[in-house]
């Protein structure tokens, strides 16, 4: 009869745990703020997964290009690139002044790769602000927008403020750059042409209205740390 309660107790205690973690991971789920919304959305969960990210960087600008290719060992926090056929390698974590023209636009490619991270990693360098039904600036369609602007102090741009347009799936559809946080747009794009690598949802095109400017990457790559 002892065996019977004690059985009856456990099950009881294990029925109840087992509710209890479901309560809190909907809790969990209930907590996310917009930024990681979005950031999740991306996949950034699977971001401590990933061991190297290669990348080239393209602009088109009316008849010009303009690339530049990287090798970000995230492991190592160390990228290695090819400037005009001298090949660079250096550590972020100790930039220097030969370096920091570099490192410069290493962290403007990077965050037109991975800005929705950004939303995470840098969050305590921003303000920001959330809107339902905005009118995103190229499709004109109803969307989320989520506005940051970043402090005046630190990184290679100051001040400077985001607008990113995306529907309820949080997927980032267009944006606004607007440079030391003025209200005219410096740049607007759409972020399109998606793709899955390695749990990374990355956009590897963006283009203005008209076609005229387009931002794209090539060479994507994203090698996993488990499958070394």
């Amino acid at each position: 009869m002892k065996k019977h309660i004690i059985f009856a107790i456990g099950l009881i205690a294990f029925v109840g745990c087992k509710e209890v973690k479901k309560e809190e991971a909907k809790e969990q789920e209930k907590e996310l703020s917009i930024l990681e919304k979005v950031a999740h959305a991306h996949g950034f969960k699977n971001f401590k997964n990933a061991k190297e990210i290669t990348f080239t960087f393209n602009v088109d600008r009316d008849t010009t290009h303009f690339q530049r290719s990287w090798l970000w060992n995230t492991a190592t926090n160390t990228v290695e690139t090819d400037n005009n056929g001298e090949k660079i390698t250096y550590h972020r974590n100790s930039v220097d002044s030969l370096t920091a023209k570099v490192d410069a636009g290493f962290i403007n490619d990077k965050y037109w790769l991975l800005a929705p991270f950004n939303l995470i990693w840098d969050k305590d360098n921003f303000s920001f602000d959330h809107q339902n039904n905005m009118q995103a600036p190229i499709s004109k369609a109803p969307m989320q927008r989520l506005t940051i602007v970043y402090g005046n102090e630190g990184g290679y741009t100051p001040g400077d403020a985001y607008d990113f347009y995306f529907g309820p799936d949080f997927i980032i559809k267009e944006w606004v750059f607007r440079r030391g946080n003025q209200k005219e747009a410096s740049t607007i794009t759409t972020w399109e042409d998606y793709v899955d690598t390695n749990g990374l949802k990355i956009a590897k095109m963006h283009k203005n209205e008209d076609g005229s400017f387009k931002l794209y990457f090539t060479d994507l790559k994203v090698n996993s740390r488990d499958r070394e």
